[in-house]
């Protein structure tokens, strides 16, 4: 409908603008006082009081208003290169939507001058002009790569470096080796060539997960068959040239909170290998599980089925299954059930187990046991709470309850005979007044035990009276590193939800880089718990966004979201690491899903490059009391949503720490993935990881490739080639990056996000180098979840000029 015309649009559009530049301003004004009387920032109260005197005069045509808006806009671009220096990201967040205002307000300079105003004419179109330019190179800018950390430097691969390759090429642990370095010899797909990579088959297992299950399987590949498992443990084997299904077991499992299956176990009879030395081994005739595949369920049995026909072992345990609840005294529904795969080391099968976190006190035992691998008895028991013991308990006894647990996957070095666990924290994660002196002295380590016998040999905490569930998720990468003497000490290297990396000696415990004792926090805590004194921080290795949470970090995509998590942070304790739960809010930074988790590391063996994926998202905590959490019956469980702590005197109350829009409050990026030397031990390069093209405020996909670093669940890994392949992060795709500089080198399009670490192999049939990802949906995607195995390999053409590797 036209306008009276007695309205003129001219008239119309400084209201309007005035309106909007009058809002912001009021916002900015009652915020920014309450930012200041918190001991904040004065910027966002007194840009707040001239942007609302700027849209008053703008709203009555005064050109006063312009350049008033003006002069604030001029000295916000002081204030943010004062407060934030030249980074990008945080710039956006202080400049870009006052930028935005800024063009309106300098195109209708001129119909603000007054008819014979004497006032200095301002080149309005021009500098509108210049402004424009600068946010539409500012976009431009947004959609660039950019490097966090870059040396300039491409190092030339290290040939000479033993590559120690597996016939044909194969993946036959969950880490390919027991070393859990994830590299592989493989060289067929390269730098030059991986931009060819198409999807060669795809392979649907029939179950889509339900939120909060999870389709996050690594599969194995051995003698051209792939071994993987859905979350239901269902395994299932494909021939790996087409991803055909050989066979399928179900074992009909259920009955927990979160189910999945990261993992399966592989064991070849037919190889002569180390006994352990518990019960004799009983030989297993030629014929039907000479070759097998273990697996765990997860209602808490032990499987063995033939890994060539999928058939239950007749040897092993009942008919082909060990009952993991043996010994363990009650287990409620969910409360107790492995989900790392097993591992196989010498003719032993060693399990840990997932427990329900936070529930409760008296939760099921987390003692570590080794299973015969042919027969399935137990060879021997480790548990925390009561060392003496080594087998199974008497009757009417059981494994000592509420003990630290191992949930996620062990290596192995079967030269110096012993297996390394990182072990989880003691249930409840974040009270810890009643806490056994096994608790104190396992929980959030790296433990070394004997293999022949289940005996310590050594342990390192990486966390002290853990209150921040901390648990060691990773599983630990051996690799031999220089010890700048022109020889090698055999080292441990484990990663952490705090972001710092341990270099251990793994025959001693010994840091190899140098471990600080540094006082922790004393301050904000309960009176019936205590905090330890020191924490460990290893200094001679680099921390991976962990950097110290400042007024200065917070970020929004615009001014008014950035000054909300600004009032945010200062109204919620934060001091620095190790901030004690208490019954305030208090920022927990990195929070408790990472740092780096259980996706783990790749060591690129001939280069000396460890790669390390990590999550920069704070999370805060708040202690409730007991009659006041059980009043109000508030649910939860563990992992986001708060925890009743059943057993303490405390409830508990977590929540990611967001903006109003939904995005994490500090700066990005919120995801990276980066190389650290390890013979240096420094940095070489570190990229944000993951785009805006799936994901985005207020949980909307953007649909824009924009790169600004998204949190990642799963791990990479790496080849001889030169690449790191890794998907995990909330847009759709799984990425080859240039391990020498960090480049994406391509990426290749999933149904949906993929929670876990991709693996790859050379067929031994076609000489063909795939590379496999589970693909089941994100959990940031809640609505997204699927069933897809989706194998990449280069075109038939391009595969014959690199033959079998």
């Amino acid at each position: 409908m036209p306008l009276p015309k007695s309205i003129k649009p001219s008239l119309i559009a400084p209201v309007v603008l005035g309106l909007v530049i009058l809002a912001a301003g009021l916002v900015m004004l009652a915020g920014g006082g309450r930012l200041a009387s918190l001991g904040g920032s004065w910027y966002f109260a007194l840009a707040g009081l001239g942007l609302s005197a700027a849209g008053v005069l703008t709203m009555r045509r005064r050109l006063s208003g312009a350049a008033l808006y003006l002069l604030v806009f001029a000295l916000t671009i002081v204030w943010a290169l004062w407060d934030v220096g030249f980074s990008f990201w945080p710039l956006v967040s202080r400049l870009f939507a006052p930028a935005v205002l800024a063009v309106p307000v300098l195109a209708l300079t001129p119909s603000l001058r007054t008819k014979g105003s004497s006032a200095p004419k301002i080149p309005a179109y021009g500098l509108a002009g210049v402004v424009a330019i600068a946010l539409v190179a500012t976009v431009i800018t947004a959609f660039q790569p950019m490097s966090l950390v870059s040396t300039g430097e491409a190092p030339a691969l290290l040939a000479g470096q033993p590559l120690a390759p597996l016939p044909g090429g194969d993946w036959p642990h969950w880490g390919r080796t027991p070393s859990g370095t994830r590299f592989a010899a493989a060289s067929q797909i390269t730098p030059a060539n991986v931009s060819a990579l198409k999807v060669a088959w795809t392979y649907r297992t029939g179950e889509i997960p339900k939120d909060p299950a999870a389709f996050v399987t690594t599969p194995l590949h051995v003698n051209g068959k792939l071994f993987g498992c859905t979350q239901s443990n269902v395994i299932f084997a494909l021939d790996g040239d087409t991803g055909k299904e050989l066979w399928r077991y179900d074992p009909r499992a259920s009955g927990n909170f979160r189910p999945r299956c990261r993992g399966l176990g592989y064991h070849d009879g037919s190889l002569a290998g180390s006994t352990s030395s518990g019960p004799r081994v009983i030989a297993t005739p030629m014929g039907l599980c000479v070759r097998r595949i273990i697996s765990t369920t997860v209602d808490a049995r032990l499987v063995a089925v033939d890994a060539e026909t999928g058939a239950l072992c007749p040897g092993f345990g009942d008919k082909g299954v060990v009952n993991l609840r043996v010994g363990m005294g009650a287990v409620k529904p969910g409360f107790y059930f492995p989900t790392a795969a097993p591992t196989i080391m010498r003719n032993l099968v060693i399990i840990g187990g997932l427990v329900r976190d936070n529930e409760e006190t008296d939760e099921p035992s987390g003692v570590v046991r080794a299973f015969d691998v042919h027969t399935g008895a137990l060879v021997w028991a480790w548990d925390l709470g009561n060392e003496s013991l080594k087998g199974a308990p008497a009757p009417g006894h059981e494994y000592t309850r509420g003990t630290p647990n191992v949930w996620s996957t062990p290596s192995f070095d079967d030269t110096l005979g012993l297996i390394y666990l990182p072990t989880g924290n003691a249930t409840p994660d974040f009270w810890g007044g009643r806490r056994t002196q096994a608790a104190e002295r396992y929980s959030s380590s790296i433990v070394a035990l004997d293999v022949a016998t289940g005996k310590v040999r050594w342990s390192f905490q990486t966390t002290h009276h853990d209150l921040w569930d901390y648990d060691v998720p990773a599983q630990p990468a051996l690799y031999d590193v220089p010890d700048g003497r022109g020889g090698t000490i055999p080292a441990l290297i484990q990663v952490t939800k705090r972001g710092q990396i341990f270099m251990l000696d793994r025959r001693t415990g010994a840091p190899i880089a140098k471990v600080e004792e540094r006082p922790a926090p004393q301050i904000g805590g309960v009176r019936d718990d205590h905090l330890a004194a020191t924490q460990p921080y290893s200094v001679g290795m680099p921390a991976m966004g962990a950097e110290r949470l400042t007024e200065a970090r917070m970020w929004g995509a615009t001014p008014l979201d950035q000054l909300a998590c600004r009032i945010a942070f200062r109204k919620t304790r934060y001091a620095g690491d190790f901030t004690p739960p208490g019954t305030t809010p208090a920022i927990q930074f990195p929070g408790w899903f990472g740092g780096m988790n259980w996706g783990s590391v790749t060591v690129v063996e001939n280069l000396g490059y460890m790669i390390v994926n990590d999550t920069r998202v704070p999370v805060t905590t708040q202690l409730v009391p007991r009659a006041q959490w059980d009043a109000a019956k508030q649910g939860g469980g563990a992992e986001g949503g708060g925890a009743p702590q059943y057993g303490t005197p405390w409830g508990l109350k977590q929540a990611q720490f967001m903006s109003p829009l939904g995005v994490p409050c500090q700066a990005p990026p919120y995801g990276a993935i980066s190389a650290i030397d390890l013979a240096s031990r420094k940095v070489v390069w570190s990229k944000p990881l993951g785009t805006l093209q799936d994901s985005g405020p207020l949980g909307l996909a953007m649909h824009m490739p924009i790169p600004i670093g998204l949190p990642a669940i799963g791990g990479p890994i790496s080849t001889a080639s030169g690449l790191v392949f890794m998907a995990g992060t909330q847009d759709h795709f799984i990425r080859a990056i240039d391990v020498r500089t960090g480049r994406e080198l391509w990426k290749g399009r999933l149904p949906m996000g993929a929670e876990t670490t991709p693996m790859t192999y050379v067929s031994p049939r076609s000489g063909r180098q795939f590379l496999v990802i589970s693909v089941g949906g994100n959990a940031a995607q809640k609505n997204d979840r699927g069933d897809y195995v989706v194998a990449f390999a280069l075109p038939r053409t391009i595969q014959k000029t690199h033959p079998r590797t």
